[in-house]
């Protein structure tokens, strides 16, 4: 570990960078439905379609997501504050009263969001404190709306940016 680089004032720098917010879903073992909230979400590429996430490695779902072989990424919309809260909890049952369907692998896909990605894993790497999750799109659907953005710790809304003169 780099001594020299404070903790604290990276972690304020990297809210800086506005992001935003995700569900990662898969199914446990027993294919009962578990999931995260994120903002460790990006596009790696188009040709093929891959997608990237992280989590970190002393998550209590890291084996549920080690041992299966899919994941389904959420985008989530700016009125599922609530969702992202949610699934960002310790809550036993974090699906408890949320609506979801069976994706075409059976990974759980929530209801509403703006996004939904059906992924295959194709890679796990070790970086730094996370384990990185790279996947293949295997199925997508999308719907118009505005994202549910984090930033500077906290939820923030999408603005238009102004007019030039």
């Amino acid at each position: 570990m780099n001594h020299s680089i404070d903790p604290r004032a990276m972690r304020i720098a990297f809210g800086r960078f506005a992001t935003g917010v995700a569900v990662v879903t898969t199914l446990a073992p027993d294919r009962a439905p578990v999931g995260l909230t994120v903002n460790s979400f990006s596009s790696v590429s188009l040709d093929p379609p891959l997608v990237l996430w992280g989590l970190m490695q002393r998550s209590a779902l890291l084996p549920v997501f080690l041992e299966s072989p899919r994941f389904a990424v959420n985008v989530l919309a700016a009125e599922q504050q609530a969702l992202s809260d949610r699934f960002a909890s310790r809550a036993d049952d974090r699906f408890a009263g949320v609506g979801w369907e069976p994706g075409g692998d059976g990974m759980p896909l929530l209801h509403d969001a703006l996004a939904r990605f059906e992924c295959a894993v194709e890679h796990v790497f070790e970086a730094g404190d996370h384990l990185m999750f790279l996947g293949r799109v295997e199925r997508f659907e999308h719907r118009d709306g505005d994202p549910l953005l984090f930033f500077s710790s906290r939820y923030a809304a999408l603005r238009p940016a102004a007019l030039a003169a």
